[in-house]
């Protein structure tokens, strides 16, 4: 099809989408020679038209969907509102009018993906998410393209550079987590609500996208493990250390075989010669092991204005080459076989555990028999006094999760006042038994 406008309707004039006409600003010249055509915003949904927006006063503002669903003038439409509602109503009219649409929603693409494909491939028109993941780390075209030729057994990732930036500062500094939550709003990386972030919501919605184009299946929110970093420590983070390890939260997704997919997020002991170990501060990456590529990793800024926004318009060049090609929906991931997922008691991992307990005679021996009533061999026992009493770190062989909760119900029975201060599950996929 010869254009030579591709007209843009954009919704959302918040932090991204700021971004996003910046970026079109800044790079036009070489973004319009590569697609072949130009691409102007001809509108911007906005909440308030007569709210200043400084730099933005050339921009056609309306508060009205149908201004933009109904414009013939506009091909692609960028949603970049957030939330599942109104956005995903949005999207579905957009694509009805016969309009690519390109998104950062990974609320919407991990709860509504099946819907939302099937809507785009109804109305011959291209739906595409790049920056629903990372950021401005190109992960999910690489998926779709790139990395096609393989077989995955394994997604891991620093997804949530809230909690990223949180955990370094841990170790670093040596800060507990109440007060690293706190430097962390007053510098803009948590909101005033942090749930999402230090519960692991965010993080789980991007491991069921991820897990998704990895295996060619559907995952939602509700099929992802869940725990936050909330009750990582700072005396946790200082036995890491002391085990030569280093603390962070990774969204997992592994094929499990004869078991299913098994898809968690929890904060995580890595040795420090893992990739990801070394993803400090707001960044992220994805660590990815296909059975052609091996292992390689992806490496970048997971959140920003302008590093989303390059994630973003690498969309919209897609989608307008698409339309002068007619050739929207040439690529259509595979979402739509069903498999199995690993039940989570069956999943395997190593295990810390720290506890607390009188310190007296035969200690260790309670503990290491209640261990063994669960049936968990213990790989390393550490014992100090503290405060009066004993504190005691164990790290556990290989385990199934639901042999690792009876254990940890064992030993929380104890006599001697025994609590469980904690329980982190060891990364092994670069270790030996």
């Amino acid at each position: 099809m010869k254009k030579d406008v591709i007209g843009l309707g954009l919704l959302g004039l918040g932090t991204v989408g700021t971004g996003v006409v910046q970026v079109l600003r800044d790079n036009a010249h070489e973004i319009d020679r590569k697609v072949g055509a130009s691409l102007k915003i001809k509108k911007a949904l906005v909440h308030n038209a007569g709210k200043k927006r400084p730099g933005l006063e050339d921009l056609e503002l309306v508060t009205d969907i149908d201004a933009i669903v109904s414009d013939p003038d506009i091909d692609i439409v960028i949603e970049l509102m957030g939330g599942t509602e109104p956005a995903k109503e949005y999207m579905l009219k957009a694509m009805a009018a016969g309009k690519s649409v390109v998104t950062a929603n990974k609320d919407v693409v991990a709860q509504f993906g099946l819907e939302m494909f099937a809507a785009a491939a109804e109305n011959h028109v291209d739906f595409l998410f790049e920056a629903s993941v990372g950021g401005g780390i190109p992960i999910i075209t690489p998926f779709k393209q790139c990395l096609t030729a393989n077989r995955f057994t394994e997604v891991m990732g620093i997804v949530n550079g809230t909690t990223n930036y949180m955990l370094t500062k841990m170790t670093e500094a040596g800060m507990d987590y109440d007060v690293v939550l706190k430097e962390a709003q007053a510098e803009g990386y948590a909101e005033a609500d942090p749930t999402a972030d230090v519960g692991g919501f965010d993080a789980a919605r991007k491991a069921a996208i991820l897990a998704s184009l990895a295996f060619n299946t559907h995952i939602t929110l509700e099929d992802v493990a869940v725990e936050g970093i909330t009750d990582v420590s700072a005396v946790d983070i200082e036995y890491a250390k002391k085990l030569d390890y280093v603390v962070k939260l990774l969204a997992i997704a592994r094929r499990v075989e004869g078991k299913g997919i098994d898809v968690r997020v929890h904060p995580t002991f890595l040795t420090k010669d893992h990739p990801l170990a070394s993803v400090n501060g707001v960044f992220n990456a994805i660590f990815v092991r296909g059975n052609a590529i091996g292992d390689a990793m992806f490496y970048g800024r997971g959140a920003g204005g302008r590093p989303t926004a390059s994630a973003v318009i690498a969309d919209v060049v897609e989608a307008a080459r698409g339309i002068l090609t007619d050739s929207r929906g040439r690529i259509n991931p595979e979402f739509f076989e069903p498999k199995q997922l690993c039940p989570l008691d069956e999943t395997e991992s190593r295990y810390y555990m720290r506890l607390r307990m009188d310190d007296r005679p035969g200690v260790l021996g309670s503990v290491a028999t209640a261990f063994g009533w669960a049936g968990v061999s213990l790989k390393s026992v550490l014992q100090r006094h503290v405060d009066d009493s004993a504190e005691v770190v164990i790290v556990t062989h290989t385990v199934k999760h639901s042999s690792m909760v009876a254990a940890t119900q064992a030993v929380a029975a104890l006599p001697g006042n025994a609590k469980v201060c904690s329980v982190i599950r060891v990364d092994k996929s670069l270790e030996t038994e």
